[in-house]
Parts: structure tokens; sequence; C-alpha cells
């Protein structure tokens, strides 16, 4: 059996969307499974629009994953004297042509058909041109395009991986321009030429492509080589079923990647759009991705990019993450807050270690990290609604006060004498220890949603404790108003 051979072939046009992230995925996967090789192309032949800030977002964003490819990197702008020769050679076999047509000939004749309501394709006039009108226009110098010679009659077919046999009718297809004016090659053709030349034996990539394959068919047998076998995936779509777009959400990998979802969530949460595994396991470590992919799998229905999936599958992972990896992760969040240094000092590190288990459970993005731990790191500036409901209720005041001074007597502070003394008060008042537990945390915290009340009283430590609760007591005799502090 030959090597398996696949590619990513994205354009530095524009930052990498998840949908071409899914792609790379599923080529990576594919390849590894095999025991074969996973390369990376740049098709950067678009100058006006090809970016080096877009170019080095796609690699950063490969590299996030840990979609290592393997041997260097194709640049087609580097590729110019392979084109050129693979077209002259159409060119001598009488399977391309120039054409002198320019772009408002092409537009007239465009719109002309529209109002006659034919779908427009180009009516392969300059095809007819005798080779002396050729040569006498090339002779003044005018600006040209090559085309290639579709065949006029016939059919061509392929068998997809994902979607069984497609065919296309040659007449339906249109003599598509190969090189552009300017001497660089266009989409199809570079495609091709790079594909032969880097021995790809399969094709993965979205089902936009589909309506490419038939002309890249043409183009591979015109100039002999070899066609790989194709897979076209399935598009990703919005929860309303129409195609992702930015009006859905957030689009490119980076923004996911900035808002804290971590990478071994988005391999996993990408590797089931359009990929359904077997045993209907959705939580997949790579190795068992690498082991299970199977192209035969893949449905080619459109897959749904769900958010809240997407954030459950990321909480998931975040509640597996070690918590002084966590913790890392966390610093640049918490930095940007003006929490911590960057790196942390001896103190913030300690400090940190004891928060992030704490967050941990209820986190589903880092990002959401900063709102959970804020009240570990800022005095709570107000109390919200629910809050207010519970620490205005009567005899609050003077529990809290109580509690504080109790509290405050301790000569260490752990969980342990922390509820001790919770409990104790509330013994001694005849009450429930909920009912000075939810103020309590209405007075530390701001807000009634938390981790264990006990736990985060230890890691506030006594001063902050003591403080917190004396300053919600004050607002209290203030007539609870004004802010917390």
């Amino acid at each position: 059996m030959n090597e398996v051979r696949v590619r990513i072939a994205p354009s530095p046009t524009g930052y990498l969307h998840v949908g071409t992230a899914r792609t790379a995925l599923f080529n990576w996967l594919f390849a590894r499974q095999r025991g074969g090789k996973f390369f990376l192309r740049i098709e950067d032949t678009d100058r006006e629009r090809s970016k080096p800030v877009f170019e080095q977002d796609i690699l950063d964003g490969l590299r996030w994953l840990d979609l290592h490819w393997d041997g260097d990197i194709v640049y087609q702008s580097q590729r110019l004297a392979l084109y050129q020769r693979e077209a002259q050679r159409l060119l001598e076999m009488g399977k391309a042509y120039p054409c002198f047509c320019t772009p408002e000939e092409l537009e007239q004749r465009r719109q002309a058909l529209l109002a006659k309501g034919v779908a427009p394709k180009y009516d392969r006039r300059c095809r007819r041109l005798s080779p002396q009108e050729r040569e006498r226009w090339m002779r003044e110098g005018r600006p040209y395009v090559l085309r290639f010679a579709m065949p006029l009659e016939g059919e061509i077919a392929f068998r997809d991986i994902v979607r069984g046999e497609i065919r296309f009718a040659n007449r339906e297809l249109d003599d598509f321009v190969i090189v552009k004016s300017d001497g660089f090659p266009t989409y199809n053709f570079a495609c091709v030429v790079d594909d032969a030349a880097m021995g790809i034996t399969h094709v993965i990539r979205g089902e936009d492509h589909i309506s490419n394959t038939p002309r890249q068919l043409h183009l591979y047998a015109a100039l002999g080589y070899a066609p790989p076998q194709f897979a076209h995936l399935p598009l990703l779509l919005g929860p309303d079923r129409s195609k992702l777009s930015k009006r859905h959400g957030a689009v490119s990998l980076n923004e996911y990647r900035r808002m804290g979802i971590l990478p071994e969530a988005m391999v996993n949460f990408l590797a089931l759009l359009g990929w359904y595994p077997r045993d209907q396991q959705e939580i997949k470590t790579r190795e068992q991705l690498i082991a299970e992919f199977d192209l035969a799998d893949v449905k080619p229905s459109g897959a749904i990019f769900d958010l809240e999936k997407l954030l459950w599958m990321n909480g998931v992972y975040i509640r597996r993450t070690p918590v002084e990896v966590l913790a890392r992760l966390l610093v640049p969040y918490f930095a940007e807050q003006g929490w911590l240094h960057d790196p942390p000092t001896d103190e913030e590190q300690r400090y940190l270690l004891q928060v992030t288990p704490l967050v941990q459970e209820r986190m589903r993005t880092l990002q959401e990290a900063v709102e959970l731990a804020e009240f570990f790191y800022r005095e709570p500036e107000s109390y919200d609604e629910k809050a207010k409901s519970r620490l205005c209720r009567e005899g609050v005041a003077d529990l809290l006060l109580e509690l504080s001074n109790r509290l405050d007597a301790l000569t260490t502070f752990t969980v342990e004498q922390v509820e001790a003394t919770v409990r104790q008060l509330a013994a001694e008042r005849g009450m429930k220890a909920a009912d000075i537990i939810h103020p309590t945390r209405a007075a530390l915290t701001g807000r009634m949603e938390g981790p264990s009340l006990f736990h985060l009283m230890a890691v506030l430590g006594k001063e902050r404790c003591v403080g917190r609760l004396r300053r919600a007591v004050a607002w209290l005799h203030s007539g609870a108003t004004g802010t917390a502090q």
C-alpha cells in the first residue's frame, strides 16, 4: 500500500476559520492513523489579499491545536516557475489557450446572459481564434489570461469517500482560467500542480469545493497526473442550520483561544463536527481520536457548530486539568485585571493555587474565571439583588457583627475552625446554620452563588473576612444605601 499523504492548504487572506481548523484536524487524524504524512501548503498567490499577519495566525492556530505538519511549509508564491512550465505544456498540447477578452467585455456578456435568465458562462470565443490572430494580438501586447480547453462532450465522474459517486456533464463546465494576466496561477490550476508534485493521495476538504473537483480532474487527466481520492466534508452550520458565519458568533479559531477554550477540548469538539464515532462516546483523548477516526463514519449532512456544547466540553477538560497547570493558564487573565504579576510573585502564586480549585468546578472557559474569582481579589463594590435580600433581613446586622468578632478572635483560620465557629453561633442562637451561611456569603462576595463558604473564607483569610463582614454591618446600619465599601 502506498504511503498516505494529505495536506491542509489555507490561503493567508483571513484569520484561521474554525472550519479550516476542522478540515486540518480531519487530515491530520487520517494521516496519523494510517502512518502517513500531513503537509502544510500556504496558497498565497492572491497578492493583494495575502497578509503576513494572517499567515502567522494560521501557523499559531495549528500549533496551538498541536497539529504539527511534516516537512517544510510549501509556499505557492515560491513555485511560479513550476506553474508556468505546466501551463506551457497545456498550451503546447492544445489543452489551453490565451483569452484576450477584457474584464469589461466579460461583464457585459455576463449581464446579457443574466437578463435572459441563462446561467453565465464564458462563450469560448477566444478558443475559436486562429493561430495567426492569437500571434498578432500577442505581438500587439494585448493582456491575456490562459483558459483550459474543456472537453465539449461526455462527463466526468469520481467516487467521493463521504458522498459516493458524483457526476458532472462536461457541457455544464466552462473554459475556466488557469493563469491570470499577471502570470499567477488560479486556485484550481495551482492546486492540481501542487497536489501532484507533493504526491498527495487523499484530498480531504469542505463540500464547498465539490464544484472545483470536475475541473481539477480534467486538469489531472490533461497533465497526465494520477488523481488523488477525494473526501468532501460537510459544511459547518449555525444552530439555525444556515452556513456558519459571524452572525452566529466567533468564527476564527483565535477568538476561541482568547476566550479560554483549551486546545484539547477544541480538538475533541472539532473532531465531532461531521464524524460520528461508533461508540457514541463524546469525550475522547487525542490518542482515541487517532485510533478510531474513519472517513467512512463522516456523514454528508451539515454539522452544527453548537457553542453550548463546546462550552460544556471545555468545562469537562478544565475540571480534568491539574490545579497547578490550570493556575498557570489563568495567570494572563488575572494579570490583565491587575490582580497579580506575570509571572506571579511567590506570594501571588500561593494564593492563586488556593483560589484555582474553588473556581475550577464552575468554569467553562478560562475567561469565566475572572468573574468567578473576582471576590477573591476585590472587595465587592455592591451586593446583587439576591444578596441584598439576604442581608436586609431582621437581625442580620447583629448576627454578622457577632460572627466577625468571633472570627477575629481565632488564632488559626482553617476551614474546620471557621465552620465550627459558624455552627457554634447558630446553635447558641437556636437557628439553622444556613441562616448564618447565606448572609455571610452575601457580605463576603456580594452574590449568592459560589464555592463552599467555609473553603472560600479560609482562602480569603481572617483579615479580609472580618473586614468585609464589618463593612456589611456598617452598610446595613447606614440604611443599606450606597456602596458596600
